[in-house]
C-alpha cells in the first residue's frame, strides 16, 4: 500500500511538473501583424496629437470603427486583412471648422500577405507587404512608407508616417 501511495505520488508530482512546463510564457513578442503609423505635421515633421478624428474600415462588415473621435492619437494600429490584398481606411474629422464630409481622406493599401510561423508557443501570424498605397490629400498632406520597411510584422515599429496640414495659409 505505501509502495502504491508512493508512485501515485510521484506521478502526480511529475503530471504537475509537466503541465506547468507546457504554457505560453516563451512567446512575449506581439502576436499579431499589425502596421503602426504615426502622425505628424507637414510643416514642421513633429510628432502631433490629434483629437478630432474618426477612422473605420471602407467596405468592412458590421461596425468599421477603430477610433472615435475625442481620443488623443498620436499613433493607430491600422489592420489588414488576411483574407484581401486590399485594405482602405476612412478618416473623419470632428474638428469645428473642417467637420465636412467634403475633407474626409481616405487610405488605401495594396498589399501581399504571407503565412509566417513563429513558434511552438507563438504560432502562426501574418506577415505583409505594402505593395502601394492611395490616398486622397484634403487633410492629410502625405504618407511615408520606405520601400525598405514595407513588410509589416509582429515587430512594434511605426513604419507609416501620416503628415497632415496643420496650419492654414494667411
Amino acid at each position: 500500500m505505501g509502495k502504491i501511495l508512493s508512485i501515485a505520488t510521484i506521478l502526480i508530482i511529475m503530471s504537475t511538473a509537466l503541465l506547468q512546463s507546457c504554457n505560453a510564457t516563451g512567446c512575449t513578442d506581439n502576436q499579431n501583424s499589425l502596421p503602426l503609423a504615426g502622425f505628424y505635421s507637414a510643416d514642421t515633421e513633429a510628432s502631433i496629437t490629434i483629437d478630432s478624428l474618426e477612422i473605420g474600415g471602407v467596405g468592412a462588415p458590421d461596425d468599421s470603427l477603430l477610433y472615435k473621435s475625442g481620443t488623443a492619437l498620436t499613433e493607430i494600429y491600422l489592420p489588414l486583412r488576411a483574407t484581401a490584398s486590399q485594405t482602405a481606411y476612412y478618416f473623419r474629422y470632428t474638428q469645428e471648422a473642417i467637420d465636412y464630409d467634403d475633407l474626409n481622406d481616405t487610405i488605401t493599401f495594396d498589399y501581399s500577405s504571407q503565412p509566417y510561423f513563429a513558434s511552438e508557443e507563438c504560432g502562426a501570424m501574418y506577415h505583409y507587404r505594402i505593395t502601394s498605397l492611395h490616398y486622397t490629400r484634403h487633410i492629410i498632406d502625405s504618407i511615408g512608407i520606405s520601400p525598405d520597411d514595407s513588410l509589416i510584422t509582429n515587430e512594434n515599429l511605426q513604419r507609416i508616417k501620416i503628415f497632415f496640414r496643420t496650419e492654414t495659409p494667411e
